[in-house]
Parts: C-alpha cells; structure tokens; sequence
C-alpha cells in the first residue's frame, strides 16, 4: 500500500485484535502534533470513529487536548475556582444547591466530552418526579448551561449540549397587579404602621426589598425630594471560622429522618446531616461573614436617583420625627447605623420580619394575599397607566434592558376599560356642527 502523507489519518489492526485509528487535529502548545488515538473492536466502528475526529477537526469544534474531565470534576474546579470570585452571593448560592444537589449526585460520573442533552433532560424529569419544582430544574438547567459554556470555550468539549436539552417548562403564574383602590387602602393603613411608609416606598417607587431595607438617612435628601439607591440590604450565610467544622456543629446534626406528619417544617423536611456535615456554622463561635451585609444593587442601572411625591415626603419626615423618639428611649442600648427602617433598637430590619409585617398590613386592609414583589409590579403598572416613556420608566425602575418593561407593565382591567372609552369616545363621538335628520 502506498505510504501516507504526513497528518493523513491512520487505520490499522493492532497485534492486539483490535483495530485502531489515528488521526492529526492540529498542534499542540508545545508545537508538537496533537495525535488522537481512537480504538475499536470492528474496522467499521474505527472508520466511523475516524470520521467523526476529522469532522470535529474540520469544523473547528476540537477538544483540548490533556485531561479527561469527569462532569464532577469540572463541575467543582468552575464552581469555586471559575465563578466564585466574579459572581454576586446570591448567584453564587444558586450555583452551588444546583451544583452539589442536583448536576453532580445525577450526572457527576460521566465524561465530560461524552455527555448527551438525553443524560440531561432525564436528570431534570427524575428530579420533578421526587418532587422539585419546575423553578429548580430550571435553575439546574441554566447552571449546565453555564458551566458548559465555560469548557466550551476553553476547548474542554465541542459542543455545549445543555443547549440541545430541552428545559423544564416553566409554568406562567398569572401576576396582577394591585388597583388603585387596592392601593390606596393599603396606603391608608400603612401609614398608621410603625414602618409603613416602608411598604408606600414599594407601592409609589417600585423599591425593591433590599433596596428599601437597605436605605439610610444620608441617601434621603428631604428637602429635594430625592432618594437615591447604589446600595441593598442581603442576608447571608455565616461561614465556619473553627477548625473542624464537623466538630463544631455536631450536637446540632440532625440523625435521623422526621417522623410523618411533621409539625415542625413548614414545607418539606431536611434530610438527615451526611456524617461530615459542616453546616451550621451560625452557631460556630468563631463564625463570620455572615448576617445582614449591605452590598452593591444588582446592576449599574439600579443606582438611580428616584423622585419622592409629596405626600411620601410628608410621611418620611414623620418617620424620622417618630424614629427620634425612639433613639432617646433606647439611649445607649441604640445600634447607630443611620437606616431609615429599623428595630426599635436601631438595628436594620431582617427580611423575614419585613415579610410579616406585609402580610400583616394585607390583612389589616383587607386586600387579598399577594407577595411583596407585586408591589413592584403595581408601580411599574400605575408608570404604564400615566403614560410615562418608557425611558423614564426604566431609570425610576432601576432597569438596564427594554423587555423589563413587559414583565412588570400589566395591561390592567382598568386600563383596558380605559381604553375601550377612548375609543367610543373617537368613533361615536357625535361631530360638531352636523345637522342632526328629523
């Protein structure tokens, strides 16, 4: 047979039985070929394997060459090394339950560049039969996506297939806004709360929850009517600051499962602690980082300067007024911080308590349950109604993209009322100066 060219592709039979085929992808860093290996047991399967590295080779699509990710392996290295020090806590947090939960328990064996989008959509229907919301498979899925764009890039794989995969469909939760009478009720009540102009700041200017737990005195300016927003209010985790964490949290590990019914947990129950369990870490002595931290918004858009109504003003000045009085009852025992929402020990608000005094101010006015979040979706709805550009509707919202607008703008039942007006009053409007028929 004639020689071969340099580079051309190789098939041959092994002394071992087997057939084997080699083929050049290119060079390596060190400038040496980059020679792929490829065996099986039939001539045929060796061919197709063959093909298959010269199409990758051809396409441009060619997996670095070295080692051979596991999907846990590279799961964890872009878990802590890749995406921990370039993403918000809060990402962060999604990233690691999708990770360690779910992708890793599920998928964790398999190579990395042998992966399917099938292994992954089967992953996401078990993960819904046991139980799992819609939400977190979604959430599952967008982390892979993630991560595998990531190994895509550095030439890991040749394809990212979670782009392939078909995700969990989300199913559309129907969100209505408050109306205006709904509205004012809840204003009328609010402001006879301790905190209640709190709650005026979500239902006038769409603050979000840590945006308006996290505002101090020094970012009010009173006299100009503005209030401005670069900074939140977010709790998070404490992390083990002793040695052996497992050690330290032992007397509160959990050994065994609930028993059924559970009084205890609202939803579902924990799972007993793994043996080495180093959570926690909130009762850990040495514990740190956690708690109440104030940080950056969410985006450079969401550091926005917001105009304050009148009566919000007025309101504001009677917090303050009343927050004085309690500093001087708490004396020394008062926790400076100059918030403008606090405990009556001057400590900033938790979330949690936030959350109650909500629902406690709904039932108060009697107003049906919503979530605090609508009352977002009610100010950017009121924005919609007056006709506001949009524009100006994304710097008083605190976004940096247009397609915000038609997830929290709600064509209501009174503007769509509104509407049906302003057309008869267009078209059977009677025209002036039309002699009428006898």
């Amino acid at each position: 047979m004639p020689r071969k060219a340099n580079g051309e592709s190789t098939i041959y039979l092994g002394k071992d039985g087997k057939w084997h085929g080699r083929v050049t992808m290119g060079i390596r860093d060190d400038g040496s070929p980059d020679r792929r290996h490829v065996e099986r047991k039939t001539e045929n399967e060796v061919s197709r394997a063959v093909r298959k590295l010269e199409r990758e080779r051809d396409s441009g699509n060619v997996r670095k060459a070295g080692q051979k990710w596991t999907v846990a392996k590279w799961l964890t290295h872009w878990v802590e090394t890749i995406a921990a020090p370039s993403v918000r806590y809060n990402t962060m947090v999604g990233y690691r339950a999708a990770v360690y939960k779910h992708l890793i328990p599920g998928l964790g064996a398999h190579r990395l560049d042998r992966l399917e989008p099938e292994h992954l959509e089967r992953l996401y229907a078990r993960m819904m039969r046991e139980g799992a919301a819609a939400g977190t498979a979604h959430q599952t899925h967008r982390t892979v996506k993630t991560a595998l764009n990531q190994a895509l890039r550095r030439g890991h794989i040749s394809r990212n297939v979670a782009s392939l995969a078909k995700a969990p469909r989300l199913d559309d939760h129907d969100i209505d806004p408050f109306t205006v009478d709904e509205a004012q009720r809840l204003l009328a009540v609010a402001a006879t709360q301790r905190n209640g102009v709190r709650f005026a700041l979500a239902l006038a200017l769409g603050l979000r929850k840590g945006e308006a737990l996290g505002l101090r005195w020094n970012r009010v300016d009173l006299d100009k009517g503005v209030l401005r927003t670069p900074k939140q209010l977010q709790r998070q985790k404490w992390q083990h600051g002793c040695a052996d964490p497992a050690a330290c949290g032992e007397r509160l590990h959990k050994r065994q499962s609930c028993r059924q019914p559970c009084n205890r947990h609202g939803r579902t129950c924990p799972p007993p602690c793994e043996p080495d369990c180093v959570r926690h870490a909130m009762k850990c002595p040495k514990r740190h980082g956690g708690g109440l931290v104030e940080v950056d918004v969410k985006s450079r858009a969401g550091k926005r300067a917001v105009g304050i109504p009148a009566p919000l003003l007025k309101a504001l000045r009677e917090h303050r007024a009343a927050q004085e009085k309690e500093r001087e009852a708490a004396g020394p025992l008062w926790e400076r911080g100059d918030w403008v929402f606090t405990q009556p020990s001057g400590r900033p608000i938790d979330r949690g308590a936030d959350q109650r005094a909500w629902k406690a101010l709904l039932q108060a006015a009697g107003v049906r349950d919503a979530r605090l979040h609508d009352a977002r979706h009610t100010a950017a709805t009121m924005l919609l109604v007056l006709g506001v550009p949009t524009r100006a509707v994304m710097e008083v919202m605190g976004w940096s993209q247009m397609s915000m607008t038609t997830r929290y703008q709600h064509v209501t039942a009174e503007l769509v009322a509104g509407i049906a007006q302003q057309v008869e009053g267009l078209l059977w409007r009677p025209k002036e100066g039309l002699a009428t028929d006898n």
